[in-house]
């Protein structure tokens, strides 16, 4: 199971949000950078970004900070925030990204989507992010009445092939994940799955391993990294081969 630190970047620094709330946001790095070599440096064999400032703006905003960050670091790095249509897609490929998390656009507009992962394969990620089992869009500032693993079965359908999942309301807590709602979603595709959520201690890390879901292939580590609950290398372990 891989590891996938997380540097969400805002205001040009590496930051991480409670909840999904603008408002409730620690800076950890100046400059990403930073963050990024200090992973990949750990051990780290995959990098998740997400512009924050792209994700509200409707249109990737911090695309120089991914070139520098692909320029330093030898490992792949998956980006999402603001690639709401194929431009910005072919935007994002072009700046350096292995893979690309398409998040409102994928609830939004499926049709797209499904042309999208049609042109890039399995280079295209959908986000889904639920609150209270509801999915969240536009940067999370906004609710909907569609049912998370009814939007996940049908992107599946669609021909997506993976999917980011966040529980919003268990994000940046480090008081746990939500492993009822993973199994939810993991029953609802067939597609490979990267859980993102409250995690805070190996222990976390090791529940999510402990479900023995074979299409989870990932978790993303956030706050609990830059705090320094565990290291990437102990991470790593916790979560096996």
């Amino acid at each position: 199971m891989i590891l996938f630190p997380a540097i969400d970047i805002r205001g040009g620094r590496a930051v991480r949000l409670i909840q999904g709330d603008y408002e409730k946001e620690t800076a950890y790095d100046d400059d990403p950078v930073v963050a990024a070599r200090r992973w990949v440096d750990g051990g780290a064999r995959w990098l998740h970004i997400v512009d924050l400032d792209g994700a509200r703006a409707g249109e990737p905003v911090n695309l120089e900070h991914v070139r520098r960050i692909v320029a330093t670091v030898n490992v792949p790095v998956q980006l999402g925030g603001g690639l709401r249509d194929s431009k910005k897609v072919e935007e994002a490929i072009s700046s350096g990204a292995e893979r690309v998390v398409l998040g409102t656009a994928a609830v939004r507009d499926p049709e797209m989507a499904e042309a999208i992962a049609a042109a890039h394969g399995d280079r295209v990620v959908a986000s889904v992010d639920s609150r209270s089992g509801k999915v969240a869009a536009e940067g999370w500032t906004e609710g909907t009445d569609l049912g998370t693993t009814e939007v996940i079965a049908e992107l599946t359908r669609r021909g997506l092939s993976r999917f980011v999942f966040t529980p919003v309301d268990v994000d940046g807590l480090m008081e746990g994940p939500d492993l009822d709602a993973l199994r939810g979603v993991a029953d609802a595709t067939d597609g490979e799955l990267i859980y993102s959520g409250g995690i805070g201690s190996l222990e976390d890390l090791r529940a999510v391993a402990g479900l023995g879901l074979e299409n989870v292939e990932g978790v993303i580590v956030g706050r609990a990294l830059y705090e320094q609950r565990f290291s990437v290398a102990e991470a790593r372990a916790a979560l096996g081969p």
